[in-house]
């Protein structure tokens, strides 16, 4: 079967989205004539910006969505914008009401919405798990994909940045005093759980020893990392180039490509910098790396050796900080290990 108009829908969060960048990819290989639209949310909208394997992207805003009678008139409106667009197919990726709506509101011919699907969003569309169920969550996406037909011989992160946004890049990272003529390494101090999160006096002591080995540290985060930032350029010998707030997310990625690795926890930033095919150091404490690290293997995963390792609990019942265990020698001697 051949389809012409497909949507997917993935809204959020970051690296949920940069997960979902190989979908379109193999899409057009299998069907390179099919014209694919995706739905997604103001926060990750500008990584498919520029996009090759992507047609066209529809903005859901949910901040319209605060009342019921908004709501309802944002369906209605947002209903006829997709229903223009005469789908065949709707692939849910975000498994949740949502993203199920926004499926059924396509009026899309055939849904089909990845295998962990909740709050009744699998009611909407057929269920997919494939035989990548209990995987990595970029090939469990991909399973959508091949239930279609893609055969996805490679997996491709399409990321495209344009010279307007490397030249804005470069000029804040320079502001900052940044100098592209040395190495650097990108240390994320940010993460969307507090369990998740590597103490910042260690983030300061492996800054400490870079700077030792004339590497420059740069930090980065949105503005809600602001205060990690300012805590460990105080525990610092030499303040790290803070970036931190002051880049977009394709800017923040092209600086991220250009840097020796990526040090940081389960969080946007390390997938991005997977897709900028960046070196990773990633540490993992609450969250399982065979799910959620870094794809393709390229660099080093560091897990608290703690037994409670994996416990998915965004706040500890017992007050442990299992982060604290990856000391940041053991860090320093991962980066190296990447640069051979």
């Amino acid at each position: 079967m051949s389809y012409q108009n497909i949507l997917i829908v993935k809204l959020s969060a970051i690296g949920d989205v940069i997960h979902a960048l190989p979908v379109p990819y193999a899409l057009k290989q299998q069907y390179p004539e099919a014209r694919i639209t995706w739905v997604v949310e103001k926060a990750a909208y500008d990584l498919l910006t520029n996009n090759p394997y992507i047609d066209e992207l529809l903005l859901f805003e949910k901040a319209k969505c605060k009342t019921v009678w908004g709501a309802i008139k944002y369906a209605i409106s947002f209903a006829k914008e997709l229903r223009k667009r005469h789908f065949d197919l709707a692939l849910d990726l975000q498994g949740l009401f949502k993203s199920a709506a926004i499926s059924w509101l396509s009026g899309a011919k055939k849904k089909l919405v990845y295998c962990n699907a909740r709050e009744l969003s699998d009611k909407i569309g057929t269920r997919i798990c494939g035989e990548h169920t209990e995987g990595h969550v970029v090939e469990r996406y991909l399973d959508v994909a091949r239930y279609v037909g893609c055969r996805v011989n490679e997996v491709i992160f399409p990321l495209r940045i344009t010279e307007t946004e490397a030249r804005k890049a470069e000029a804040t990272a320079v502001h900052a005093g940044l100098r592209f003529d040395k190495p650097y390494v990108v240390l994320a101090p940010g993460t969307n759980w507090r369990t998740k999160c590597w103490p910042t006096e260690h983030f300061a002591a492996l800054a400490d020893k870079l700077y030792e080995n004339n590497i420059i540290p740069v930090l980065v985060g949105g503005k809600s990392d602001q205060r990690l930032a300012e805590a460990i350029i105080q525990q610092s010998s030499i303040p790290p180039v803070d970036l931190t707030g002051k880049t977009a997310l394709k800017e923040l990625a092209h600086i991220i490509k250009h840097a020796k690795a990526f040090v940081g926890g389960d969080t946007g930033p390390m997938h991005l910098a997977v897709a900028a095919g960046t070196p990773v150091i990633t540490l993992f404490g609450p969250t399982d790396p065979a799910r959620n690290g870094p794809y393709g293997g390229n660099g080093k995963v560091l897990v608290t050796p703690l037994e409670c390792r994996g416990c998915w609990q965004r706040i500890c019942a017992d007050n442990k900080d299992c982060m604290e265990k990856i000391h940041p020698d053991e860090v320093y001697r991962a980066f190296m290990a990447v640069q051979h």
